[in-house]
């Protein structure tokens, strides 16, 4: 499947509605294809503008699809307008379908571990059963949480761990640009992995330790507004949509 892609302020987003990404990852799936997938929000391509060495490595991604509906309103602005936001929580559980149909055993990076947590589990196991429970047949083959060391020896454990476990598909939940960073830097050490997903907080969403706005919002394309609401300390990661809508 050939994906059209449009420049937004120097990324190269993919012109696909959420349909059309899950089709296009389960063919490379199925055709054993190397595929990263980046959910960049306005906040995150203007962190490209800010710092351009990190459009070298938003823009490696295989698919770039548009989470935020921010992005979607620049798109139309610049005359180059895209189909629709593509949530990665949403893809996210798209790709889930996909390896549970497709055998193909998933690895989940990231979250708070269980020293962090009220329940004392780590927030990636909190999703083993809410997945299982989705998705008939999910084989989740390994967990490793967001606090570890992302270089040194830490690192080259949470290689091995992700080696040892065989897994194809990879959530790597840490965070922009940390996750994109990682991602970059270590895909040529994971020989295994077909698919890698920066997804930023979605595992707190799939374990139900964050809810997602109300429909309604969704459907205004004010979800950012909710979660500013929900989050107040947002508010400096907010201030960065202007300089994003206004180029400065």
């Amino acid at each position: 499947m050939e994906v059209q892609k449009i420049n937004i302020r120097g990324v190269y987003f993919a012109n696909v509605t959420m349909d059309e990404a899950a089709s296009f990852v389960e063919d490379r799936v199925k055709a054993g294809e190397v595929t990263a997938i980046y959910t960049p929000n306005p906040e995150i391509v203007q962190m490209c503008i800010e710092d351009n060495s990190f459009y070298e490595v938003v823009n490696s991604a295989e698919l770039i699809v548009p989470d935020g509906i921010g992005v979607v309103k620049a798109s139309k602005i610049l005359k180059t307008p895209l189909k629709q936001k593509v949530a990665g929580v949403e893809l996210g559980e798209r790709v889930l379908d996909i390896a549970a149909r497709n055998g193909k055993g998933v690895f989940l990076f990231g979250g708070k571990d269980a020293t962090r947590t009220e329940s004392g589990v780590s927030v990636a196991d909190q999703c083993i059963p809410i997945f299982e429970k989705k998705f008939e047949g999910i084989k989740v083959v390994g967990t490793r949480d967001g606090y570890c060391k992302k270089d040194g020896e830490e690192n080259d454990e949470t290689i091995r761990h992700i080696n040892e476990s065989g897994a194809e598909i990879l959530f790597v939940c840490l965070g922009a640009p940390l996750q994109e960073n990682w991602i970059y830097k270590n895909r040529d050490r994971l020989p295994n992995v077909k698919v890698y997903l920066g997804l930023g907080g979605s595992l707190d969403v799939y374990s139900g330790n964050v809810k997602r706005a109300p429909k309604l919002f969704i459907k205004l394309g004010l979800e950012w507004f909710y979660r500013l609401l929900c989050e107040p300390k947002r508010i400096g990661r907010m201030m960065k949509l202007p300089k994003f809508y206004f180029g400065t």
